[in-house]
């Protein structure tokens, strides 16, 4: 049987092409279709680019084909994708901070996991080595830093610099401090809603004068949530270093906050996992190790990430205590804890230079509102 170029393309206007509600003929999605007695080549293109898509493409001709001219026909069906480009949006830079030259945000899935402290550790860990370091204490809702430091009564004072007033960070143990802590009572909840923390944050972070930093760290809340995209909207963050500890509702959720970070539309590299609360080790049987949450798991769930596992802490009393009295453990010399915070610093900044190294400057992201949720775009 001969087939006809117009029976073929009156069958094809049988077919809705997928998303557009018109036929393919009617679309332009047909480019051309060839005869050869009881042969026909269709040539189509469409725009969604799924597997799927191209698959129902080619079976809606088939059936077509066989259904309204002829059921023996030999057709071959040629499926090109023509997917729009995408919109492009405006990028913005971020707005970085005279004088810092990193900065990287320490971040939990869940609260309790020791986040703060690592935070702290870190800062005076960096300091002692002879980088000059600040920490902005972004955690609004329950500040933390001011105890660890031992400032928890003191203010930030003004300064004039070039002729604008700016907050001096308070500090101590060779580490610069701001936190919300420094501007309300200890008795006083915050209980603002996001904006409101926004502006509060960004005013800490641009109206203070920091000074030449080699680090700023900024101690995170828990979770993933609207301060944290505050934070990546006012700064190009270096990195993110994730503390988790071992057990599994812990690692569930930090697994969600290095999924935040590695986000195509924020985009922050993410420089490790931090294991807290390793392990247990009792001052009277000191070879010992008891794994009261689990072993190695946060370690285990950098290797199922293929992130950098950055280090473990051990479960150690004088770690909480040393917090509570506002004297870091990392400030002790000569210990097993001086030892290991040392060593999660260094890796840390190991993978600060291979960043730099390996990858471009991240970029504050864009923030817009639509349909009453929020849409974050670079």
């Amino acid at each position: 049987m001969k087939l006809h170029k117009q029976d073929i393309l009156k069958a094809l206007e049988s077919i809705t092409v997928v998303g557009e509600g018109q036929n393919m003929v009617e679309s332009g999605a047909v480019k051309n279709v060839v005869t050869f007695g009881d042969e026909v080549i269709v040539d189509i293109t469409i725009k969604n680019p799924s597997l799927q898509a191209k698959k129902r493409t080619e079976v809606d001709i088939l059936k077509a084909i066989h259904d309204l001219v002829y059921e023996k026909a030999k057709i071959t069906v040629n499926v090109k994708v023509d997917a729009p480009e995408k919109p492009k949006v405006n990028v913005i830079k971020g707005n970085p901070i005279p004088g810092i030259q990193n900065i990287v945000a320490v971040a939990s899935g869940k609260g309790g996991v020791g986040k703060s402290t690592v935070t702290a550790n870190l800062a005076v860990t960096l300091a002692k080595m002879g980088f000059k370091v600040g920490v902005l204490d972004a955690d609004i809702y329950g500040p933390s830093i001011p105890i660890m430091f031992d400032v928890e009564s003191a203010r930030p004072l003004a300064v004039n610099v070039d002729g604008k007033s700016k907050m001096k960070p308070v500090e101590n143990y060779g580490v610069k401090v701001l936190s919300i802590g420094f501007f309300t009572q200890p008795n006083q909840a915050v209980v603002w809603r996001g904006p409101m923390a926004a502006k509060a944050l960004n005013q800490m972070i641009f109206d203070a004068h920091w000074g030449e930093l080699d680090f700023m760290l900024i101690d995170l809340p828990p979770g993933t949530g609207d301060i944290h995209l505050s934070i990546m909207q006012s700064l190009p963050i270096t990195g993110a270093v994730v503390v988790s500890t071992p057990q599994n509702v812990a690692l569930a959720d930090a697994k969600k906050g290095v999924a935040m970070f590695q986000q195509e539309s924020i985009n922050v590299p993410v420089l490790g996992i931090i294991e807290n609360m390793a392990y247990f080790t009792p001052e009277e049987l000191p070879d010992n190790k008891y794994y009261i949450f689990g072993k190695e798991g946060a370690k285990n769930l950098a290797e199922d990430l293929n992130v950098p596992f950055l280090g473990e802490i051990p479960l150690v009393q004088s770690i909480r205590e040393a917090g509570d009295v506002g004297r870091p453990a990392a400030l002790q010399t000569a210990t097993p804890l001086e030892s290991a915070f040392e060593k999660l610093t260094q890796n840390v900044v190991q993978e600060v230079v291979r960043r730099h190294d390996d990858l471009p400057p991240t970029e504050a992201i864009k923030i817009t509102t639509m349909a009453g949720c929020s849409a974050v775009k670079k």
